[in-house]
């Protein structure tokens, strides 16, 4: 045993070897080390080889899932091998024969299709990049969903691209690791290298060829090598991790970046939009706007908010079908509950294809079908737009295979073929009789007997069974002369004689008694071969099923955008190819919802104006005052308007935005030696060196990661480029107020601010954007707020105002008072501050029990309290 399984291991060092013995899968050597620590579970030991003990694992078949999962999720990949006999065979060729074993799957990150092991909401990408000549292509799969895409793309590229895609796993040549494969740890993808052979074009036309059953794959679109390459190298990696078992896979769509605004992954973390920044789903864009109710609407939606469009016409579409939604409120609810009732018919349908389904795919398939005829039928006599009205096209066509489902399935059947009792009672007659023969295998014979009395007459007859005979039919001995005359005794065969009873048997009875012992074995038999035979009629349809299960998608997803446009008041934007971004009454919606749910202060709009006479803001205020937030709002209003949603704001306008850039907040890259400002420069030359005339980019406090001046500096070429050489949109925060004054320079350059109110030394935040520049930062007083110890505050207000003093007098005298400042230590500590002396009023107040006053005398004491007020002033005067 030790050497096959030696000899296989050999052919997957890369991989752990799960090795089925009996009902368990068992590792060894190094396998069980790595996996008993990963796991953490036993490790033991079993037998030796070369005079050293073998250390060992195992987990059990019926939980094997759980462990995958676990593992995958830890970086490893699990060979998945099998007994391909049963063990009486394997005898036969002799006592001390192996079961032949062989791998029967390769599971890696790309390639997971359990429902177990896999989000309902998300895509589960394998992504394969392939370069030819320097012109480069990336294709990426979703084998639960059977989603194939490719698109044409430089090197340069990969990095957003994967960061849009959030693959599992990517494939790269040999050739190509070496410059790529830090972009691709950096997407958090596990990577895969393949020969170079993997990617031959020629070879994978011939691959894609053969498995989309086609003699050439101008049906599908003109594709050029490095494209073919792609796709050719992910089906020959499904090929070997699925050992010849190729999932079904929709034709591949082609897809032009040109087409979906470009999004960097700076961007995208800095965004949060379907991560936060805790690495989670709580707190992301996504995760707030997200009101889908099926799995397939879940995982339109992410791609939607990853991709949004930068073609018009979709966006309208997409626009146009959330608003009949919005406007057809009953329509929408109905629909909504309808599709709660809607499984995941894209990944029950793959399951069946590689053959890892069962009776509940089964059911998943015959449910979301009938949902789908239902909501067809509900929107037959609509005017609908036409988005939805190619989606419904789709969700019907299906009456035979459902009314064959219907018939054949049972409500709620088991997960596993092999539990039996799927099968709905009266769709096969003998699985019915098989049944009733396991159930009720007395009362059949019992029906024998009775039967058997009335065709000889003898009522003492009996049908009875011992380990010897089996079923035997026994008289007592003074019928003898009967039983064995004709004509029974031509029915009735003699089987044995004792002092006072004559066995008989016949061969209706001895079949009976071979089906009643193979009844179970039987009615599961027929059971697997009526799946078999169902499976093989829904995929038969799988085409079309697909097509169902996107309609539904997309359904969902318009009804969900109009449930949160209604139940939040967003409103839905104007798109055009215009420069204008200009937002009345625009909301953050994560951080308004995170208001909402702890109880606090509602979310202050505002507005956003950016066209042509100024599109680029400086915005200047203090800090905590919401000027990162109101960047950010502005970023993601644009990004759901053309993703195609209503937007949260009174009223949007939205130029088409080709590029969106976010650069807001940083911190240490250590891993590849980048301090916090060198990370900030490096975002920061990304977008210079990329945005175009119709980017938007949004940028906070550039520059204030270095020496004053230096930042400065950086702060103000880097507007100055942004307004020369661009020419793109953007929202420029900073803390630089000397900046404020090149919007007399710039001219599509305009001041804005964050307003806050000073009062008593402490500053209140109003959250309000409005034109014109901040007189200062109020960093102090931030202090102060944030609970610095009083003795710092009071020094920094001191060194503060001698910087400012030192400034507005010239270089010199700045560095002299800078000198003349005593040493922190050398400073007396602050006076305690004064006793506050009550007035009149607060004595007044401070003697009435409020609960206890009257009405009346309730408005004596207020103008009690105003006569005491007036004459208290007049003092003072």
């Amino acid at each position: 045993m030790m050497a096959q399984y030696l000899e296989i291991k050999a052919h997957y060092p890369e991989a752990l070897l799960f090795y089925r013995m009996g009902d368990f899968y068992e590792l060894f050597f190094d396998d069980a080390a790595a996996a008993a620590e990963a796991l953490d579970i036993a490790l033991t030991k079993r037998g030796k080889h070369l005079d050293q003990d073998i250390p060992m694992c195992g987990v059990p078949v019926h939980a094997a899932e759980g462990y995958l999962l676990t593992l995958i999720r830890k970086g490893f990949r699990v060979a998945v091998c099998e007994q391909m006999e049963d063990p009486a065979e394997a005898k036969k060729r002799g006592a001390k024969s192996v079961v032949r074993r062989e791998v029967v799957r390769l599971v890696t990150p790309g390639t997971l299709t359990e429902e177990s092991l896999l989000d309902a909401r998300r895509h589960n990408y394998l992504t394969s990049f392939a370069n030819v000549r320097d012109t480069g292509a990336l294709a990426w799969v979703d084998i639960s969903t059977g989603a194939f895409h490719v698109m044409p793309m430089a090197a340069a590229r990969l990095g957003p691209e994967l960061a849009r895609l959030a693959p599992r796993e990517v494939l790269l040549a040999e050739a190509d690791v070496l410059s790529l494969a830090e972009t691709v740890s950096e997407s958090g993808a596990s990577l895969t290298t393949l020969g170079q052979a993997a990617f031959d074009s020629t070879a994978g036309e011939r691959r894609l060829c053969a498995l989309f059953g086609v003699g050439t794959l101008d049906a599908y679109g003109q594709f050029t090598r490095p494209e073919i390459a792609a796709m050719g190298a992910i089906v020959d990696w499904l090929d070997i991790t699925q050992k010849g078992k190729l999932p079904l896979l929709r034709p591949p769509v082609r897809e032009n970046e040109a087409r979906v605004m470009q999004i960097d992954a700076a961007t995208r973390r800095n965004l949060e939009l379907t991560h936060a920044l805790n690495g989670g789903r709580a707190g992301s864009l996504l995760a707030t706007i997200d009101r889908t109710v099926t799995p397939g609407g879940g995982r339109l939606l992410e791609r939607r908010l990853s991709s949004p469009s930068r073609a018009l016409d979709v966006v309208q579409a997409r626009l146009e079908s959330v608003q009949f939604a919005v406007e057809q409120s009953r329509i929408c609810a109905d629909l909504r509950d309808s599709l709660r009732k809607v499984p995941d018919l894209d990944r029950a349908l793959s399951r069946l294809g590689l053959d890892r389904g069962g009776p509940r795919d089964l059911a998943a398939v015959r449910n979301g079908l009938a949902q789908a005829a239902n909501i067809a039928e509900r929107l037959t006599d609509s005017d609908l737009p036409p988005l939805l009205a190619e989606a419904v096209s789709g969700l019907t066509g299906h009456d035979t295979l459902l009314d064959l489902l219907d018939q054949a399935l049972i409500a709620e059947p088991p997960l596993l073929v092999r539990d039996g009792g799927f099968i709905a009672p009266g769709f096969d007659g003998g699985l019915d009789e098989a049944r009733q023969l396991r159930d009720e295998g007395r009362g059949v014979i019992a029906r024998m007997q009775g039967e058997f009395i009335q065709q000889t007459g003898i009522q003492s007859l009996k049908i009875k069974h011992n380990n010897v005979l089996g079923y035997f039919i026994e008289v007592t001995s003074t019928h003898a002369d009967r039983m064995l005359a004709p004509p029974l005794n031509d029915h009735f065969k003699h089987r044995q004689t004792t002092a006072n009873q004559l066995r008989f048997t016949t061969i209706a009875l001895t079949e009976m008694e071979t089906r009643i012992l193979n009844a179970g074995g039987r009615a599961l038999g027929i059971e697997k071969r009526l799946y078999d035979d169902l499976k093989t009629a829904i995929l038969a349809r799988a085409a079309e099923i697909a097509q169902t299960a996107r309609g539904l998608a997309e359904i969902d997803l318009s009804t969900a955008l109009a449930d949160l446009a209604r139940a939040e008041t967003w409103c839905r934007p104007k798109v055009d190819q215009s420069r204008a971004l200009r937002i009345t009454g625009g909301r953050h919606p994560v951080v308004e919802r995170a208001l909402r749910a702890q109880g606090g202060a509602p979310f202050i709009a505002n507005e956003c104006d950016l066209g042509e006479d100024s599109d680029i803001w400086l915005l200047t205020g203090p800090n905590m005052a919401g000027k990162s937030t109101f960047l950010r709002q502005n970023a993601l209003i644009a990004l759901l308007a053309q993703m195609g949603s209503y937007v949260p704001a009174r009223s949007a306008h939205i130029g088409m935005v080709s590029q969106l850039f976010s650069r807001v907040g940083a911190s240490d890259d250590l891993a590849r030696g980048r301090s916090t400002f060198m990370v900030e420069m490096v975002e920061t030359a990304a977008i210079l060196n990329q945005a175009d005339d119709h980017a938007l980019v949004i940028l906070d406090e550039i520059g204030r990661g270095t020496a004053t001046y230096d930042g400065l500096s950086i702060a103000w070429a880097t507007l100055e480029h942004l307004h020369d050489v661009n020419g793109c949109r953007a929202l420029f925060a900073t803390h630089y107020h000397e900046l404020t004054n090149l919007s007399d320079k710039l001219a599509r350059v305009e001041n804005a601010t964050v307003t806050v109110k000073e009062h008593d030394g402490d500053v209140v935040f109003m959250h309000e954007v409005r034109r014109g520049a901040a007189d200062r930062s109020y960093g102090v007083q931030v202090a102060k707020l944030a609970g610095l110890p009083t003795a710092v505050v009071a020094r920094a207000r001191v060194v503060l105002e001698a910087l400012e003093r030192g400034e507005r007098e010239g270089s010199g005298a700045q560095r002299a008072l800078i000198d003349d400042l005593p040493l922190f230590a050398a400073i007396p500590p602050p006076p305690p501050a004064p006793t506050r002396r009550h007035s009149v009023v607060e004595k007044r107040l401070e003697d009435i029990l409020p609960d206890s006053l009257s009405p009346r005398e309730a408005l004596d004491l207020i103008y009690e309290l105003k006569a005491l007020a007036t004459d208290t002033a007049s003092k003072a005067g």
